[in-house]
């Protein structure tokens, strides 16, 4: 334990420093100077670190260079175009990728899995913009509060998942670009301790990246 925890202390350190030296930056600029092996190591330590895996794996897949400048802008296109077509989400751009957040209590009745007519209607909206930026994956997370047996919380984080995931297939998201992963109570981005807490951590969380198509065609661009 001892080694691990002083092994940490240089990472930590770096990641502090980077975000230091990055503050005044925009998102694009920090794409342009963070490489591949940087953003790893910084991606584990800040998602375990805020309790955010959405956070840690988007910023651990950036590419860097010239060529996450370029995979950065487009993702600000459909970052914006998302935050106007569904404006009951939540929109976060981080990196080279893209959190997209829904309370259950939009797509879900309480402690259940069938989509209601009102996620229907979301998610429609959401895949308008999805089916326009082909060359991206889509990770869905299923979280829950602590309310319940771990087991119960984990199996239904894997039932919305897998509903909302199927939904998108059935209009038109190429199933080859969805990752279904149901998380139950163990990441928890809210205080379990309140019922707005508990609120906000019944959520299905969308991670889009770039899949291989948009890196190669960015690495194209940078090396013109």
């Amino acid at each position: 334990m001892k080694k691990i925890r002083n092994g940490l202390i240089p990472v930590l350190l770096g990641v502090v420093l980077f975000f230091a030296g990055c503050a005044s930056l925009n998102k694009t600029q920090k794409g342009a100077i963070t490489g591949t092996a940087a953003g790893a190591a910084i991606g584990t330590v800040v998602g375990k670190t805020a309790g955010n895996t959405a956070l840690g794996a988007i910023i651990g897949a950036v590419v860097g260079g010239t060529a996450g400048a370029i995979i950065g802008r487009q993702m600000d296109k459909q970052a914006e175009e998302i935050k106007k077509t569904v404006p009951d989400a939540e929109v976060v751009r981080v990196e080279e990728g893209i959190i997209v957040e829904f309370s259950s209590s939009i797509l879900f009745a309480f402690d259940m899995s069938n989509l209601s007519n009102e996620a229907k209607a979301n998610l429609d909206k959401l895949v308008i913009v999805l089916n326009n930026y082909p060359d991206t994956d889509i990770e869905v997370q299923g979280h829950t509060d602590n309310k319940g047996s771990e087991a119960y919380n984990q199996n239904l984080s894997v039932q919305r998942a897998s509903r909302v995931s199927t939904y998108l297939v059935s209009k038109g998201i190429a199933a080859s670009r969805l990752t279904t992963k149901g998380l139950g109570e163990m990441l928890p981005k809210y205080a379990n301790d309140t019922a707005e807490g508990r609120d906000n951590n019944r959520r299905v969380e969308f991670l889009i990246t770039a899949n291989e198509t948009m890196k190669a065609e960015a690495e194209k661009q940078a090396g013109k």
